[in-house]
Parts: structure tokens; C-alpha cells; sequence
């Protein structure tokens, strides 16, 4: 599933054929000229509500670790995040990122966004960033936290910062809900075919296509200040065409 920072990257992901969008909490601050997790939650809910607003497939949000310190907190962001039309969303189990939260208050927060979108209505992605942390021993602290999201009502949990191919196997064995993971987060990318082979059911790209398209703004910039050449807009697409596709 294809991450979309804007209400034009989610347009043009819809009409390469993609069924359905996240955002990426990441992409819409570094679009913003901001740094991740240096957002607050009813800035970050404007723009998803623009991205659902530019597309007609579903899109299902990134909402960090819910935009407060209590699960009451998280129940609201979420309840908000139903009513701008998102259809799921993720909840991280790092309040600050790199430090994981216990994991009762981590089901305490699962259990909250459980009571503001109920099963069948709201796909509830519980992340848990045991890799991302670095814990000592990520792979039994995944299975730990995943058991307890999935009893507190989470659809699927979702485990970035892991690309080892047999712990991604691992992980999908033992974990008994849909696995979720990054591609392009850190090395080694596996491909898509690798990932459903392994048996990862969701496969998110986080802000690694922002990523693509701002290092590209920054080549540009180079190319023109340091050769004063042009290239960089080969093969782009022409204004009349974005004219007509956006209209």
C-alpha cells in the first residue's frame, strides 16, 4: 500500500490503479519543511483530510501515537479520524520515537481506538516499534506486544524496522493477526513477491516516496544552480496534462 504525503501524490497513486492509500505521517512533515513527529494531531488530521478529500478510493490514515498522553486522547484522535472518512489507521506504541511505552498502556491506547471505530467499519493497524527502538530482544518483544494489540481488538499488527527475511518469517508464523511491514525503511529492500512469500499480508512504504520526490526537488535545484541545465524534467509529465487529470 503506497504512502501518499498530499492530496496530489494521493490522486496520482489512485489513478496509476492503486484500490487504496495511507498517508505518511513523515511525508506530510517533511512536505511541510518540518521534521517527523513534530506535528500536532488537529494540524496532521487537516491533511488527511485533504488527502481523503482528493480521492475517491479508500485511504487509511497514519496517526502516530494518537496526539496525546492519555488512551482517552487516542479514542478522540481516532473518533476525529473516522469523521474526516479514513477507513483505518496506524497507532504507534512509542510515544517519542525510539522509546517504546510499557506495554499495558500500549493495549490501554489499542482498547481506546477499539472504542472509537468498531470491528468491520475501521481497519486498526497497531504498530509496535520494537526494532525501530532497538530492544535488546525485538523478536520475543514483538510476539509479546503483538498478543496483547490483538487481544485489545488491533486487525493487524505492524512491525517496521525488521527486513531480515527469516525473522519476517518468524514474525508472520508466530504472530496470530495479519502482518504489516516497511519496504525501503532499511536495508536489505525486499521486493513485494519476497514479502507475500514470507507471508507478510500488508506492505507499507512509509515517507520513502517523499523521500524519492524531494530528493529529486534537491537534484533539480543542483543541476540548475551548479550546471544551469535543465534534464531534470525529461520524461515529466507535461502541465496540460496534470491540467486535465486534476480538473
Amino acid at each position: 500500500m503506497p504512502n501518499a504525503w498530499d492530496g496530489g501524490s494521493a490522486r496520482i497513486l489512485e489513478q496509476v490503479g492503486f484500490e487504496a492509500i495511507a498517508t505518511t505521517s513523515a511525508g506530510i512533515a517533511f512536505s511541510l519543511g518540518r521534521a517527523d513527529a513534530h506535528m500536532e494531531g488537529a494540524e496532521m488530521l487537516d491533511c488527511i483530510a485533504a488527502i481523503v478529500e482528493a480521492v475517491d478510493c479508500p485511504v487509511t490514515a497514519d496517526l502516530e501515537s494518537g496526539y496525546g498522553d492519555t488512551a482517552e486522547d487516542v479514542a478522540d484522535t481516532v473518533a476525529q479520524a473516522v469523521g474526516v472518512g479514513v477507513v483505518g489507521c496506524n497507532l504507534e506504541d512509542a510515544i517519542q520515537p525510539g522509546e517504546l511505552i510499557p506495554v499495558a498502556a500500549g493495549r490501554e491506547r489499542v482498547e481506546a481506538a477499539r472504542s472509537s471505530a468498531p470491528h468491520g467499519t475501521f481497519v486498526l493497524n497497531a504498530r509496535t516499534d520494537t526494532y525501530m527502538a532497538g530492544h535488546p530482544d525485538a523478536f520475543a518483544e514483538t510476539i509479546r506486544r503483538a498478543e496483547q494489540y490483538v487481544a485489545a481488538g488491533a486487525d493487524c499488527i505492524f512491525v517496521p524496522g525488521v527486513s531480515d527475511a527469516d525473522e519476517i518469517r518468524r514474525l508472520t508464523a508466530e504472530i496470530d493477526a495479519p502482518v504489516n511491514v516497511v519496504a525501503g525503511l532499511v536495508e536489505p529492500v525486499l521486493d513485494a513477491t519476497t514479502l507475500r512469500e514470507l507471508g507478510v499480508a500488508r506492505i507499507s512504504i512509509g515517507g520513502t516516496l517523499t523521500r524519492a520526490a524531494l530528493t529529486l526537488v534537491e537534484k533539480a535545484g543542483r543541476e540548475m544552480l551548479e550546471h544551469g541545465t535543465f534534464s531534470f524534467a525529461d520524461g515529466a509529465i507535461s502541465y496540460g496534462e496534470f491540467q486535465q487529470r486534476f480538473s
